[in-house]
């Protein structure tokens, strides 16, 4: 039996696909799984133990995550690589017409995957897709549709003896005792999923001065630019000097930090469902996507969103409300979350 599994674009989807895998594997231990990743995104699964092989898909350039500025192929070239693989069977995880589309062109003949932007004639098994049901629970669903049983739906993931070796020489360089470890996540693959630099920087402000904490950043090179622009922000002196590691890390060494983390502040992004999936305490800041379908998987964690008529509009309009979603969340809101995380961490020393 020869699997393919699609779920390309996106660090934080891919991420999300863990628990299907790992049932998925449970149900075929014999099979080849193979896996249609993004380009940098898929990195993420390098080290699961669920894939035979991943397959990057890389056809565009509009995504800033996953640019890694080689050469693009054409779909049909994709077409023609699945086919020339003869799968028996495709789980399309994605959402697009398009991917759906890859695996009928490809001869697969049995395609599994949710009823979404009238591609339902392409499919062979086709299902509901839940607005309101946490991503996880959708890829669940699309397991349970096949006849196999989700027996668990816990995230994981897997260090990589290189990358921690890596990070734990970068930690060495820095006075890191008795202080706690936070990384900071300000940006985001949307920009209006963005809460702003000038709340962070109040945030960063208390967690250094008043909390003895070192905070972390990660993202590409970049990314750079946005913290040194929320630290120019900060007008009085640190106690505990950020250490800014953005375009240093790979997305295999960026977990292994996150996995030296106490917890993570952030915004709506993959970084969050990576922290989770370490089972790494979030505060996760979320604004127009639906909290309860992407916020960080697990009861440790933390989300702050508004109760607004307006959530979730999923970015798919125009805001006439100048996003108050995120932008009305203030730095006291997030303090007092931080404080409560500090509090119950403490009590269960």
């Amino acid at each position: 039996m020869k699997i393919l599994v699609i779920r390309y674009r996106f660090i934080g989807d891919t991420v999300l696909t863990i628990p299907f895998l790992r049932n998925l594997r449970r149900a075929y231990p014999n099979a080849q799984i193979d896996m249609l990743v993004g380009p940098v995104s898929g990195d993420v699964l390098l080290d699961c133990p669920y894939i035979d092989n991943l397959i990057y898909f890389d056809t565009t350039k509009k995504h800033k995550y996953e640019n890694t500025g080689e050469e693009k192929k054409n779909f049909f070239s994709y077409v023609k690589l699945l086919r020339q693989n003869k799968y028996d069977k495709a789980f399309v995880l994605k959402r697009s017409f398009s991917s759906a589309a890859l695996a009928f062109l490809a001869g697969i003949k049995e395609r599994i995957g949710f009823n979404t932007e009238g591609r339902g004639f392409l499919l062979t098994k086709r299902i509901l897709y839940v607005k309101n049901r946490h991503e996880i629970e959708c890829f669940l669903d699309v397991l349970k549709a096949d006849g196999i049983s989700a027996r668990d739906n816990h995230l994981e993931n897997w260090i990589s003896p290189k990358s921690e070796e890596k990070i734990q020489d970068i930690m060495s360089n820095y006075d890191l005792s008795e202080k706690q470890k936070v990384l900071i996540h300000a940006t985001s693959g949307n920009i209006n999923k963005q809460w702003a630099i000038e709340n962070f920087a109040k945030v960063i402000e208390y967690l250094s001065n008043e909390k003895n904490t070192r905070v972390f950043f990660t993202g590409t090179a970049k990314d750079s630019d946005v913290y040194d622009k929320i630290l120019n922000l900060i007008n009085t002196e640190l106690q505990n000097k950020p250490i800014n590691l953005c375009g240093e890390l790979s997305i295999q060494d960026s977990t292994a930090l996150i996995n030296k983390m106490d917890f993570v502040v952030g915004c709506d992004s993959g970084t969050l469902h990576i922290a989770a999936s370490l089972n790494i305490p979030v505060i996760g800041i979320y604004g127009p996507m639906n909290p309860k379908k992407w916020r960080a998987w697990g009861e440790i964690h933390r989300p702050i969103y508004l109760d607004l008529p307006c959530i979730p509009c999923e970015l798919r309009k125009k805001c006439d409300k100048n996003y108050a979603c995120i932008k009305n969340i203030t730095p006291e809101m997030v303090i007092k979350e931080i404080n409560s995380l500090i509090r119950h961490c403490e009590e269960h020393l």
